[in-house]
């Protein structure tokens, strides 16, 4: 996620029309290495912010097929400064790793004067240090099909081939109409691209509550990529979509259906233990300073509810096929008490 360049960019967020810089370093990482970079376990470093929804899609897939130890992931501070993401987390504010203080510093080594600003998710390799991608659509798709070889035993098939033209269909039209709705929303500049933007979300929104209202899943009977990238949106709703980009005609909460599984989602191991709600409603409210100048963040919304029974079960589905949950979270990664509900 890159919404602008350090604060400068972010101030001016609200006063243009928005539009999602396409992902420049569209490197991949396959199996043949046919772009420079091979599947190999420990080469690369995952850099995330868990505020950015592109960027959990990453962390919940590599979770859900068990690849934390073959694609170490280091994790920026949900505030940016005028270098964007940065390490302030890591002690001396450096990733222990690449040894670098701001991710630009791997983009820089790898090319300068770059166009669409640092964006996260990002992998770096770690030898050169140089960035290999930051192409947030294709990066997941990758682990899932390139990176069978490393997975964890019993890990899910998120892209089963029998089913990829229906999960792209579905994909296209949840990232137009959702994934990016509530941006283009939250970021008008006009009444008319806001109500354009926000009529487009709900409407989509109601279409999703009735394709899951007698199924368990997006497509198929178990969980797939579709899940994962509507989940990431769906997470953030009521806390900061709902209030800070607008996206008011009603909250997650007030649709049975989606609410019901949002917290399905959440429940099941691979989602809900990768989310910070103090990372996410810090980085929104914090940095947009174009659409909320005074930096506050609201105390609310009450976040019990996601650990409340959803009844999802009733509609069968198996999440994980003939696969197994993934174990327990890793120490160095469980996210801190006051980010969970």
């Amino acid at each position: 996620m890159s919404t602008g360049e350090g604060n400068a960019g972010n101030s001016a967020l609200g006063h243009k029309e928005f539009k999602r810089s396409r992902s420049h370093f569209a490197d991949r990482i396959t199996v043949d290495g046919r772009d420079g970079w091979p599947v190999e376990g420990g080469r690369y470093r995952l850099v995330v912010s868990r505020a950015c929804p592109w960027a959990s899609r990453a962390v919940i897939s590599r979770r859900l097929l068990g690849l934390e130890h073959a694609l170490p992931m280091a994790v920026t501070d949900p505030i940016q400064d005028d270098r964007s993401w940065r390490f302030t987390l890591d002690p001396d504010g450096r990733d222990p790793v690449l040894g670098i203080r701001y991710l630009a510093e791997a983009y820089d080594a790898r090319e300068s004067d770059y166009p669409g600003g640092v964006s996260v998710p990002a992998i770096v390799d770690v030898p050169s240090g140089k960035l290999v991608t930051n192409d947030y659509q294709q990066l997941t798709l990758d682990l899932a099909t390139e990176w069978t070889a490393l997975h964890r035993e019993g890990a899910p098939d998120l892209y089963p081939e029998a089913l990829r033209d229906e999960i792209d269909e579905v994909m296209d039209a949840v990232y137009e109409d959702v994934n990016n709705g509530v941006y283009r929303s939250g970021f008008a500049p006009r009444q008319k691209e806001y109500e354009e933007a926000v009529t487009g979300v709900f409407r989509r929104l109601e279409w999703l509550s009735a394709r899951l209202a007698g199924q368990r899943y997006l497509v198929g009977d178990t969980l797939t990529e579709a899940d994962v990238r509507l989940f990431t949106t769906l997470v953030r709703f009521d806390a900061v979509y709902h209030g800070h980009f607008k996206c008011n005609l009603w909250k997650l909460t007030e649709d049975r259906v989606l609410w019901g599984y949002a917290r399905d989602l959440f429940q099941t191991p691979g989602f809900g233990d990768t989310v910070d709600f103090d990372h996410i409603k810090r980085h929104y409210y914090g940095v947009h300073t174009g659409i909320n100048p005074t930096g506050v963040v609201p105390l609310g919304p009450d976040l019990s509810g996601w650990l409340a029974p959803h009844g999802r079960e009733e509609l069968g589905g198996r999440p994980f096929g003939d696969g197994t949950p993934p174990g327990p979270v890793q120490p160095s990664e469980v996210v801190p008490p006051e980010g969970r509900p």
